[in-house]
């Protein structure tokens, strides 16, 4: 029987819950470009967007983003609810509704409110469970407020999801490591990785071109991140997202950071190397056929061959051929 394919409609609620103008966010101009919608645009977009699913045989969940949602005017978080619960009471597309806020955005009473209205998952922007890495990217909250946020919405029965940042101001690969870990102690069901894009009018764009500060490198991230998301995968959670999205506005300000449109698919091809790494340590050096799954046969070849160009450097000569079902077959 063919699986139903599940997706988002995102609604973008602009900056004017945050309580920080954190050192990696371009604020100013975010909520200079954006206005925030009204409930009639909302119900209008989310029954023309109904309408779309149904014919594509796809499900939704209708998800707040671009802010701190718990923390907006409490009025227009109702309208947004309210309007976002008959959604999901109308339209057979809609499974539920899914929120992103900041962890000292949360109590038992806000909890309280998400449940009344169907929310179904919030996603908590921890981005670090380093005291040190918060405080020096003006996070204003600390890491046992995540802890605390994380068992209020599991208390509630909603859904955890958090989300992570690599390479911040004074942040190291051992601090990601530990983030993650810390990450793994909550059971989250899900988790976004975003490694750091340094914008024009943030702080750490004044701290880049100052040159006291300075980023992990390209190759560096795709190394952490392939350890991220063999962690967080061999735990039983999933990454639904790795990387910010392909965007112009990105391209045309970033100064710095890692970003790139395909990142994940690159971040997978790393794993996929290192397992075949650990396969092949003690085998004979020679020629060998790699079977995997055809939808990983592009991941495990490398963008431009570089995992066989890699594999052929440490003596392993190998050819990559689909067999269904498969993840990684040497013979």
């Amino acid at each position: 029987m063919k699986q139903t394919k599940k997706t988002n409609v995102s609604i973008f609620i602009p900056h004017a819950g945050c309580r920080h103008l954190c050192s990696f966010c371009d604020q100013r101009s975010i909520s200079g470009s954006a206005v925030a919608p009204t409930a009639w645009e909302v119900r209008d977009l989310l029954a023309q967007q109904a309408d779309h699913l149904e014919k594509r045989g796809m499900t939704a969940e209708i998800a707040f983003f671009g802010g701190s949602f718990t923390a907006i005017p409490r009025a227009y978080m109702l309208d947004m609810l309210k309007t976002a619960k008959k959604a999901v009471e109308r339209f057979p597309a809609y499974t539920g509704i899914r929120c992103s806020t900041r962890p000292d955005c949360v109590d038992e009473e806000t909890a309280g409110i998400l449940v009344k209205y169907g929310v179904t998952a919030v996603e908590l922007g921890a981005q670090s469970m380093s005291d040190e890495v918060l405080s020096a990217n003006e996070r204003g909250h600390t890491a046992e407020d995540v802890r605390r946020a994380a068992r209020i919405i599991m208390d509630s029965g909603v859904e955890l999801g958090l989300q992570m940042m690599t390479g911040l101001y004074r942040d190291t690969p051992e601090r990601c490591l530990y983030t993650a870990d810390e990450f793994i102690k909550l059971s989250p069901k899900t988790v976004r990785i975003y490694p750091t894009v340094i914008l024009k009018n943030t702080r750490l764009g004044e701290l880049f071109e100052s040159g006291e500060y300075k980023s992990f490198s390209f190759e560096e991230t795709v190394d952490l991140c392939a350890e991220l998301l063999r962690k967080f995968t061999e735990n039983g959670i999933r990454v639904i997202r790795l990387g910010l999205h392909a965007s112009a506005d990105v391209e045309r300000d970033m100064l710095g950071g890692v970003y790139h449109p395909a990142l994940r698919e690159i971040v997978e091809s790393r794993v996929i190397l290192n397992k075949l790494k650990e396969r092949f340590c003690g085998m004979e050096k020679g020629y060998y056929t790699v079977y995997t799954d055809p939808r990983n046969i592009s991941k495990a070849i490398g963008q431009k061959r570089c995992n066989i160009n890699a594999l052929a450097e440490l003596g392993y000569e190998i050819d990559v051929l689909p067999l269904e079902g498969e993840y990684l077959l040497i013979k």
